[in-house]
């Protein structure tokens, strides 16, 4: 056989082109279908960093990608300790993701797998030779220290900007972790009585009965603190801290019925009802609804047994320091019986509750360990929070929930940007700023009932009322959490400006 002349074997030129859409041999062809009835091509998979593009570490500075194992494994580490410290310090899933995808990304890591399940962490990494790095951590403890929180989110973006290399990163961590925590313990043990004080003013406390809602919060983080130290599990702490709470403001009333204080029956309930809203875990609840909503089911459904778990503990300390208080009273003829009032609080003037909500979320904020120049802020959102819940729900007439939701909304949306301009994720300070918004009257109340129509019998309370009144908590609860999330997420798109800005002068 001859080889084809090199000149004969060239396409002709005139000849026609094929058909790019003809059948080709072998693919099975969809004989008749109209185009507009045709699916799109299959897409290829999103790399891990495209999930920075609503995040503060958007379009980060990339280094060389490290050539020796021993350099992407250092990378690989500090992105995992950075998460890590993160999650510990009460970041929510989506932020840890995001910050360790961005650190990893910064120092040159591409092909990166990161697993988030409630207290573990699990991240994957190929080098450019092909090995493969694993490393876990697991967080067994959670602590409240938004200032440490805020100071990872500069870690994060100064690593972003490119302002430091993979060796400065690694000393600025170990700065960060050893640093100590800011605000003295007998602070965070001040905050919490200013908290359950403000609360009360709220709702319409007098003044005697502001003084004992600041004194009984004192008095059950002091006890809460002692009881930890010996190893008690938070739910038990829980449980006694709304026992010690109800048994205060009750003491106070029979006091009251007796001439020495002058407190009316509606002032205990506001009382322990600023005892309820220190106890509650506001952090984790915004955490565990937003990690829930936005792709972590799994963590989310952890933080929330969490925060289930120490309500129920909250719960059962008030109803058992409510019916020894009820039976007490019935033996002894005290007069002291349980208040009926409205679950929404007495009248308040709205300059009140806007001064309240105020302090309330600075010593929140404290309580939270944040750091000074935040506070002016968090005051704030919390005071824009009771300004808004108020006169939605008073001027235009508009039901609890529904002005609870608007108010949060706008405290997730202003939080976010403000935090952003200001060097800290929105989390440090929207959650003190809905801190007075928790229904520590609606749990009381609902309880309050449970005991009485369940338990001691006695008449014109009713198990379902109190059932109801609690749905009612749980649905006020899950309205903040759901707010806050939604104003967080439509102000993403809006920070691309202060992300561009705070990266020019970290430059």
């Amino acid at each position: 056989m001859t080889d084809p002349d090199p000149a004969t074997s060239r396409p002709d030129p005139t000849a026609p082109r094929p058909d790019p859409n003809a059948p080709q041999p072998g693919v099975t062809q969809h004989r008749g279908r109209p185009r507009i009835w045709r699916g799109e091509e299959l897409t290829e998979p999103m790399p891990l960093s495209a999930s920075l593009r609503r995040t503060p570490y958007r379009n980060p500075r990339r280094m060389e990608a490290p050539a020796e194992e021993q350099t992407v494994r250092t990378a690989l580490e500090l992105a995992v300790r950075a998460g890590e410290l993160m999650l510990r310090c009460g970041g929510s899933a989506r932020d840890v993701e995001s910050s360790i995808v961005a650190v990893a990304t910064s120092a040159g890591l591409e092909r990166l797998e990161v697993d988030i399940t409630n207290q573990s962490l699990l991240v994957q990494c190929v080098s450019p030779s092909g090995q493969l790095h694993t490393l876990l951590r697991v967080v067994r403890s959670t602590s409240r220290d938004f200032a440490r929180l805020a100071a990872l989110h500069e870690f994060v973006e100064a690593l972003v900007a490119g302002r430091i290399d993979l060796r400065q990163a690694t000393a600025r961590l170990r700065q960060i972790r050893r640093h100590p925590r800011f605000w003295p313990r007998w602070a965070i043990t001040l905050s919490y009585g200013v908290l359950a004080g403000s609360v009360a003013l709220k709702l319409g406390a007098s003044v005697p009965a502001v003084a004992l809602a600041l004194l009984s919060a004192m008095l059950v983080d002091r006890v809460g603190r002692v009881l930890a130290s010996r190893g008690l599990p938070s739910f038990y702490l829980s449980a006694v801290g709304g026992a010690i709470a109800t048994a205060v403001a009750w003491g106070a009333f029979v006091l009251g019925r007796s001439g020495a204080l002058d407190l009316t029956r509606a002032d205990s309930a506001y009382i322990v009802a600023g005892g309820i809203v220190v106890l509650l875990p506001g952090r984790a609840m915004v955490s565990s609804v937003e990690d829930a909503i936005t792709g972590y089911p799994v963590t989310g459904a952890g933080r929330l047994f969490t925060v289930g778990l120490t309500a129920a503990g909250i719960i059962t300390g008030v109803a058992a320091a409510l019916s020894v208080t009820v039976r007490l009273d019935q033996a002894f003829g005290l007069g002291a019986s349980l208040p009926k009032i409205s679950v929404e609080g007495a009248g308040v003037a709205l300059p009140v509750l806007v001064v309240a909500g105020a302090v309330g979320a600075v010593a929140s904020a404290i309580a939270q360990r944040t750091r000074r120049k935040l506070l002016v802020p968090t005051a704030v959102l919390g005071g824009l929070g009771t300004l808004v819940t108020g006169v939605v729900h008073q001027t235009f007439g508009l039901g609890q929930l529904t002005a609870l939701t608007i108010a949060c909304v706008l405290i997730g949306f202003g939080g976010r940007l403000v935090a952003l301009r200001m060097g800290a994720p929105g989390l440090v300070l929207v959650v003190p700023a809905v801190g007075p918004l928790l229904p520590g009257l609606t749990i009381f109340r609902g309880m309050s009932l449970l005991v009485s129509g369940s338990v001691i019998g006695q008449g014109g309370a009713s198990t379902a009322a109190g059932l109801t009144i609690l749905l009612g908590a749980g649905a006020a609860a899950l309205a903040i959490a759901t707010g806050v999330v939604l104003g967080d997420l439509m102000a993403s798109p809006f920070d691309r400006q202060i992300v561009r800005q705070r990266r020019a002068r970290l430059r």
